[in-house]
């Protein structure tokens, strides 16, 4: 049996850093660099991120990717049928004890799944590929946001489109763990409690790393969710307020789709690869996020789309390694003592990175090659649905 398709230490034939990794067509070429790794800081890096390059490239290589973006109808469907479903069992759960087996069961196995569904949901929505509108978008994302419990989904979108545009920028970035974390937690004990509660450190860690100012939409996501949350109170009991709290707890806790907060972005085998795409199975169950690198380099195509744009560049998706597995995703992050939670990449905030033009101008070597990426027009359109904030920023026009 070839154990690293489950993620086990064994090599893959002639592949010997790819350990927790595969590669579909096992071309060596696209092996990601080896690279010299302090364990006790981050990777830190002098490039910009990989997705907007590869954006770039793709498109000349293919513009017909630009007929994949788009919104998708079918989301809002999907959104309300799991709304649906998450009262449902609220309402099934309101006379049941909440530490029952029956409850905690239930919480896990359909009320975890479908929250972190509704995770997804927002996450989708929040590049505006529900509705063409980005009015609807926000509420819908809010809708989704319901059975959670916390209103988050207006908070979300601000750090996600930061975490696209500026991918491991320190300070600005706040889906990488903070150094305080990443020292504190460093053994298997620490990994695990990380794993086990990493929905909180989702959640609070933004808020110390880059604050927020509030607008009308947060305070409208958070009076809509007192409000809902009041009512489902009122009239189903405690019960189903605690059945939704738990979901969204196991959601980001010890379950299988939680994988990919893992998987997504932390560097494996030794390489600088920042980003892994995972094409298994779970993908049916969150909107194929597992297809990250393909979200990343296009954000403005919708998930429905996303194996298609997979399949349209075979010779740039099949050679980049990816993960085969999100649950073992989580065991080999808590037990593989060659990661930590300071396996991330990170780069220099804006300010240093223009610092390091000036001097590359200075030397005369490589600015045009940054200038580029900096400032691209074509690439603004093509990824502005998928940033703008206001109706007025879909066409591609300067944000708000």
């Amino acid at each position: 049996m070839d154990w690293s398709l489950y993620g086990g230490a064994e090599t893959l034939e002639n592949q010997p850093r790819l350990r927790r990794t595969v590669r579909t067509n096992g071309d060596s070429k696209a092996t990601p660099s080896a690279v010299p790794k302090d364990p006790k800081d981050f990777l830190w890096v002098m490039t910009e991120e990989p997705h907007r390059s590869r954006r770039i490239a793709i498109l000349k290589a293919h513009p017909e990717v630009t007929k994949l973006m788009g919104y998708e109808p079918l989301t809002k469907w999907v959104v309300l049928f799991v709304v649906a479903t998450q009262l449902g069992c609220a309402y099934l759960l309101r006379d049941t004890h909440p530490l029952s087996p029956v409850f905690v069961l239930t919480a896990y196995v359909i009320g975890a799944t479908a929250n972190h569904n509704l995770f997804l949901a927002i996450h989708e929505i929040t590049h505006n590929l529900a509705f063409a509108s980005v009015k609807a978008n926000k509420l819908l994302a809010m809708f989704a946001n319901l059975p959670i419990g916390i209103p988050y989904a207006m908070t979300f979108k601000r750090y996600h489109l930061e975490h696209h545009k500026n991918q491991g920028e320190d300070g600005v970035d706040t889906d990488i763990p903070s150094r305080l974390e990443a020292l504190v937690l460093t053994n298997v004990a620490g990994k695990a409690f990380f794993a086990t509660f990493q929905i909180l450190f989702y959640a609070l860690r933004p808020g110390f790393v880059r604050s927020q100012t509030l607008t009308p939409w947060h305070f409208l996501n958070i009076a809509v969710q007192i409000a809902f949350d009041v009512l489902i109170a009122s009239t189903l009991g405690a019960n189903a307020i605690f059945y939704f709290l738990m979901s969204s707890f196991l959601a980001g806790s010890l379950h299988p789709c939680a994988g990919h907060f893992i998987a997504e972005h932390f560097v494996w085998d030794g390489t600088d690869q920042e980003t892994y795409s995972y094409y298994g199975p779970l993908n049916v169950l969150a909107y194929n996020v597992g297809y990250h690198n393909e979200h990343h380099d296009f954000p403005s195509v919708p998930w429905t789309r996303l194996p298609a744009l997979r399949a349209l560049v075979p010779e740039v998706y099949d050679t980049i390694p990816s993960h085969p597995s999100w649950p073992m995703v989580i065991f080999n992050f808590i037990f593989d003592v060659d990661v930590s939670l300071f396996s991330r990449v990170k780069r220099l905030s804006r300010e240093g990175r223009e610092k390091a033009l000036a001097q590359q101008k200075a030397n005369g070597n490589g600015a045009a090659k940054l200038e580029s990426l900096e400032n691209d027009p074509d690439d603004d359109a093509v990824t502005a649905r998928a940033y703008a904030d206001t109706d007025a920023t879909v066409d591609g026009s300067k944000q708000s």
